[in-house]
């Protein structure tokens, strides 16, 4: 039975126009005119009897057609690239694009990662920092650190890593008497640092919360203490002796580790959800997202 099968070079034309955002930028790609771009996936479109693209605000979107179209292109775009690089590619190296939440990024992944480097010197990492929500298939995303089983559903999602919070300070912090071991009492307001999580956070650790487990429940007005809507700031802060912060294990390793920060409690609650990653149908066939993950898992048992 013959294959039915879409004009080839009409669809390297879409996948880059869709990829790029533009045909005058995806003619660039594939060296071509913008105007063999337009034929090309005007000849996409009569293929399928549907419309992949419409113009709003001068910019091109993706129908709910050439969503569909686009995610199965890139898959199979990214399975050929990776064969003929495989047969041919005479480097052997494979590229792996990380996604990570700033704060998990930049507190705790980056200290690390130049150990999963050594164990695999022929993979080639794009680490990108990101807030959710992030889009797998425009930026060809092989592994995604989100914070939450919830939200991509419709993914493969791996939880690695359940952390704990606790209040966190300097050590001259307690030497000068600002808090007392032990005692949640001595935490004055003022000396609070609260970390203002976006809106996309269903759930997220609070001063409240946290006297509440101390079994001292008391209210801890934001407005009273100092506020940031970073977590990596927060701990910067707290580290400079500027407050005391309730900050989670997971970001606050290394700082620990040296000795900038202290824990004056034995109370950490944990989080809600886990860390988890994330990962496509076409990710989880990248042996190198593999890789990375039973790296990933073996990393976090050590926090």
């Amino acid at each position: 039975m013959t294959r039915r099968l879409p004009p080839l070079n009409a669809v390297r034309a879409f996948e880059a126009t869709a990829r790029l955002g533009s045909m005058s930028l995806a003619a660039a790609d594939l060296c071509v005119t913008a105007g063999a771009v337009s034929q090309q996936i005007a000849k996409l479109e009569d293929f399928y009897g549907r419309q992949l693209f419409i113009r709003r605000h001068h910019q091109l979107v993706l129908t709910d057609t050439g969503q569909t179209v686009y995610a199965t292109c890139v898959e199979l775009m990214n399975e050929l690239a990776a064969l003929t690089e495989q047969i041919v590619g005479g480097t052997g190296t494979t590229n792996l694009v990380i996604s990570v939440l700033p704060s998990v990024g930049i507190r705790w992944l980056s200290h690390r990662l130049s150990d999963f480097l050594l164990q695999t010197p022929n993979v080639r990492i794009d680490l990108r920092l990101e807030e959710d929500p992030v889009d797998f298939v425009r930026n060809r995303i092989d592994v995604r650190l989100s914070y939450g089983e919830h939200l991509y559903p419709e993914l493969t999602t791996t939880p690695f890593a359940q952390d704990r919070v606790t209040p966190m300070c300097s050590p001259e912090f307690v030497a000068n008497g600002r808090v007392q071991q032990g005692q949640p009492e001595s935490l004055r307001e003022e000396d609070l640092i609260h970390v203002q999580w976006r809106t996309g956070f269903s759930t997220f650790p609070s001063w409240e919360l946290w006297f509440q487990a101390a079994q001292y429940p008391r209210s801890a007005p934001a407005d009273r203490g100092h506020r940031t809507d970073s977590a990596t700031l927060a701990l910067s802060l707290a580290s400079a002796g500027a407050g005391i912060v309730l900050g989670q294990f997971l970001l606050a390793e290394q700082a620990l580790q040296t000795g900038q920060l202290v824990t004056p409690f034995d109370i950490a609650p944990a989080l809600s959800f886990q860390y988890c990653a994330v990962q496509t149908p076409a990710g989880t066939r990248n042996p190198a997202a593999q890789l990375f993950i039973d790296w990933l898992m073996a990393q976090a048992k050590k926090v």
